[in-house]
């Protein structure tokens, strides 16, 4: 569970793509190295008057030729590397939405809210980041680092030497010093900020008691030295800053005289013409340039390595559920029992569900209705694990539900009165069900919710995009497509709320028809406001107050219970 699977893996993945992007970037450098290499030889071979035209025309031709290949490699190196970033961060997405996703109803007891929204929103920009700001361009500053000392060391040995060291302290000692100060300052920083928030909020939650007992004025002044505090310890971050790319030009001073004073001597020596002692500062200040963002980026690292903190923690949580998962699956998941014993739920001291009991058997199907108010929903989000009851339990094969927590998505799906939709493809959204499903699993969904006739019509048939939210379909298309996605979830017990709210009464008894035909032999618990298809039910349900008052076959609670007749009588499109 601590091994890294969030950088290791997708550089393994896309090592080609990698590598390429290391040779692009690094030939960049080196083009614009090359450029003003000719660039410092050109003036000074000018200044010489050259005898012929031909002396300064080849390295006219070499400025045209690297100042244009400098910008077609910055391009195409740009392309490959967000091209990679990006085909990383998909799979990152994806990722994350399979391990958070069937958490989704249990995020309350794996997460606080902040650590939510960082993973959501924060952590996988920060990978992206990682990749794009850390490695490729400390990968591509070693790469130029070994090949600009070897070239040195051909011409000599002791100036690569030197040349090493200088450049070493750039490289490899400013990283390593600003990682270790800029770690400890974020960590104080981020502990302040954190503090901040938490005097804050008990401040808002006891702001009346801070008025009365006259202390409003102290917690501000409080809050005010806090304040101060955290703005000395940012302040000592820019400094640092500051005086890290100070020292960072005075090296970069230094080696450039050593470069001009070691021309110099090699002229004199006899080793390299005159015209190649501004050539020489010059390409080293093109190269040295490269390695200045390093220090800050790799000073970022404690950033990083919070958001796959957090990442590792959901992996770890996804590796908890699958576990939960394989001990479901040593259960019987043909035949599941749902047992409800003494259930009570409290909200705000009002009981919302009182003592119920209830058993509910593989395959049979169960309506509960009731008027707005009377805990339908309450009752099937205790059904399936989302809320934790008061009092009693919900088992399931003699395990309490919300104790399974996101294995019980492998029991149980859920039909929503209004199922997300995203802005992808008709596939894509019904695939969601089951991500592993072929096209094939996914047509024949489609086809037994009645989709296929009217997806084949659109204009690019299971690839046409389905807009944000769906927007392209009317609301029974929407819920037949949510439908088709349980359907590829092939999960035992499906629980239906509300589904068919805000659709006229022609559409809703046709889709109301249609999931009951596609859910033959599933265990069915169905919340509904009124009483359309209720006769296609095993068993009914009234909640009122709470309690079942009414529970009986629809035919029975019509002979027996004059007051469901009347209601059902009522809730009949046509008579």
């Amino acid at each position: 569970m601590n091994k890294d699977k969030w950088i290791l893996p997708y550089i393994c993945q896309y090592r080609w793509l990698f590598i390429i992007s290391i040779l692009l970037a690094s030939l960049t450098t080196f083009f614009g190295g090359a450029l003003m290499f000719t660039s410092g030889y050109l003036i000074s071979k000018a200044a010489t008057r050259p005898e012929s035209i031909l002396m300064v025309y080849v390295p006219i031709v070499g400025v045209r030729t690297f100042g244009i290949g400098r910008a077609v490699f910055t391009y195409i190196e740009r392309l490959t590397g967000h091209s990679l970033v990006l085909k990383i961060l998909s799979q990152l997405r994806v990722k994350l939405y399979q391990l958070v996703g069937p958490q989704a109803l249990f995020i309350r007891s794996r997460f606080r809210t902040g650590d939510l929204l960082g993973v959501l929103s924060n952590d996988i920009e920060h990978l992206q980041d990682f990749y794009l700001k850390t490695i490729l361009p400390a990968a591509v500053s070693i790469v130029i680092y070994g090949i600009m000392i070897t070239c040195a060391g051909i011409l000599s040995r002791p100036f690569a030497l030197i040349l090493a060291i200088f450049v070493s302290l750039i490289v490899f000692l400013s990283p390593f010093f600003s990682l270790i100060y800029m770690k400890a300052r974020k960590e104080e920083l981020k502990q302040g900020r954190n503090q901040s928030y938490q005097q804050f909020t008990d401040a808002i939650l006891g702001i009346s008691d801070l008025i009365f007992s006259g202390q409003s004025h102290q917690f501000i002044q409080r809050n005010i030295r806090h304040e101060h505090k955290l703005l000395k310890v940012d302040e000592r971050i820019h400094s640092f800053v500051n005086w890290r790319d100070l020292f960072h030009q005075l090296i970069l001073g230094l080696i450039v005289i050593f470069a001009v004073y070691s021309a110099s001597e090699f002229t004199l020596a006899g080793e390299v013409p005159p015209t190649l002692i501004a050539a020489f500062a010059l390409v080293l200040l093109s190269l040295l340039e490269s390695f200045l963002p390093i220090a800050g980026a790799i000073s970022d690292t404690p950033v990083y390595q919070d958001s796959i903190k957090r990442l590792t923690t959901t992996q770890a949580d996804d590796f908890n559920t699958k576990v939960q998962i394989d001990e479901l699956k040593e259960l019987d998941l043909s035949n599941i029992t749902i047992k409800v014993q003494g259930l009570t739920f409290t909200y705000a001291e009002e009981q919302v569900i009182r003592n119920i009991n209830l058993t509910v058997n593989q395959g049979e199907k169960i309506a509960v209705i009731g008027r707005s108010g009377s805990g339908k929903s309450t009752f099937l989000k205790l059904i399936y694990g989302a809320l934790v009851p008061t009092l009693g339990t919900v088992t399931v094969h003699g395990q309490a539900v919300h104790k399974l927590e996101a294995s019980i998505s492998n029991v149980m799906s859920v039909l929503n009165q209004q199922s997300y939709l995203f802005n992808t493809s008709v596939l894509n959204n019904i695939r969601l069900g089951n991500p592993k499903a072929s096209d094939e699993e996914v047509y024949e969904a489609a086809r037994l919710v009645q989709l296929d006739e009217m997806i084949g019509q659109l204009p690019k048939g299971y690839d046409t995009i389905m807009q944000e939210t769906g927007q392209r379909f009317s609301g029974g298309e929407r819920q037949r497509i949510a439908l088709a996605r349980i359907l590829l979830q092939d999960n035992p017990v499906v629980l239906l709320d509300e589904p068919t709210v805000g659709l006229d009464p022609i559409t809703e008894v046709k889709l109301l028809k249609t999931i009951f035909e596609t859910l033959q032999g599933k265990t069915i618990i169905w919340v509904t406001h009124h009483l359309i298809g209720v006769e296609s039910m095993d068993r009914v349900l009234f909640l009122e107050g709470g309690k079942i008052a009414m529970d009986g076959t629809h035919q029975q609670l019509v002979e027996q219970e004059s007051r469901y007749r009347r209601l059902y009588a009522l809730d009949r499109p046509f008579s």
